[in-house]
């Protein structure tokens, strides 16, 4: 089926019209990157996926997102199945999961219970990820295993969004001497992050980023994965930009990922360090998206995700809250957010 397709949309359109097994293929909300996504429906009743990017006949079955796909089924993990793939036109088709996300699942939920039991069974996946998808003697080699969030990269994204938020969208003039306080504020809190164990991260994993299908919690957008602090993935997943959870809620969950962490390892946790760095990635982690939120109004002219800035600095301020040596960071962000 994928290798009949060409690509441009019209001409996409030209060959469903044209085709004996297709009926018709609809065009889909896209995320917050390149790829365009297609919901093709076949004469039989089915339905799949296309997913479509740049060209990768140069990379082929090595894409990052198959690579990462096919480890990460290997270790268990419910991810979208591949039915077929085109490098050459950048085609990949894929099973249709429906267009329920976990986000939308949440809006539908009637009590706190139904709301943390949901939690929970994705915290489930993403314990069994972290500890069955990270390296192991005799394991793959995967390229995602050889990067990490390290000092560099942590403070890259501290000045992504300094450069993106603060200073090219809201035009906000900044003396040098608070511009030094904001950088060596996240400099000691970056430090600190990269010093941690770290474990195969998802690297994006929030709440539209698990697909419900049927009683399936599926992970998609995992082509980024990279090695990371476990807080990493579970910050990004209660510290949601698109959802907010009650701390109530979130302190349970942050306990309930321990405890399936230490049964599922052997291994002891460290409640309260691992709250803490828990705290310090979510920081880390919330102000980078502020940042990418930014740019894709200042880059792309999307402004879509500038909605969900104020969500994503609360959880800044809830989280500055807790620790008064860094007051004066806290001060300087939201000065200069706000006024």
């Amino acid at each position: 089926m994928v290798d009949q397709l060409i690509q441009g949309e019209e001409e996409v359109s030209r060959f469903v019209e044209r085709s004996g097994s297709i009926e018709k293929l609809v065009k889909l909300p896209g995320d917050a990157s390149t790829r365009r996504y297609y919901r093709i429906f076949t004469k039989q009743g089915e339905t799949f996926i296309l997913m479509r990017m740049e060209p990768f006949d140069k990379e082929g079955m090595g894409l990052p997102f198959i690579v990462v796909r096919n480890h990460l089924e290997l270790a268990g993990v419910d991810v979208p199945r591949i039915l077929d793939i085109d490098p050459a036109r950048g085609f990949i088709l894929l099973e249709d999961l429906g267009d329920v996300m976990l986000l939308r699942k949440l809006q539908e939920v009637a009590t706190p219970d139904v709301e943390r039991h949901i939690y929970e069974r994705v915290i489930d996946s993403l314990v069994n990820m972290h500890l069955k998808a990270s390296p192991r003697a005799g394991g793959p080699d995967l390229d995602a295993f050889k990067l990490s969030f390290d000092r560099e990269k942590l403070m890259w994204e501290v000045n992504f969004t300094i450069e993106h938020f603060y200073l090219t969208y809201l035009k906000r003039e900044i003396p040098a001497e608070q511009l030094e306080l904001m950088r060596s504020n996240f400099e000691e809190i970056c430090q600190t992050l990269a010093d941690q164990p770290t474990v195969f991260t998802h690297r994006d994993f929030h709440s539209r980023n698990v697909m419900v299908h049927d009683k399936r919690l599926v992970m998609i957008d995992f082509q980024d994965a990279r090695m990371g602090p476990a807080q990493y993935d579970l910050a990004s997943l209660l510290r949601d930009s698109y959802y907010q959870l009650e701390e109530k809620q979130v302190d349970h969950l942050i306990d309930y990922y321990i405890i399936k962490w230490e049964a599922m390892s052997g291994q002891e946790v460290d409640r309260d360090e691992f709250k803490r760095i828990f705290d310090l990635m979510a920081l880390q982690r919330n102000f980078k998206a502020i940042g990418s939120f930014a740019s894709f109004l200042n880059r792309r002219g999307n402004a879509t995700y500038l909605k969900f800035i104020g969500n994503t600095f609360e959880n800044v301020r809830r989280t500055l809250l807790k620790y008064p040596e860094y007051s004066g960071l806290r001060e300087v962000l939201f000065h200069w957010y706000y006024f």
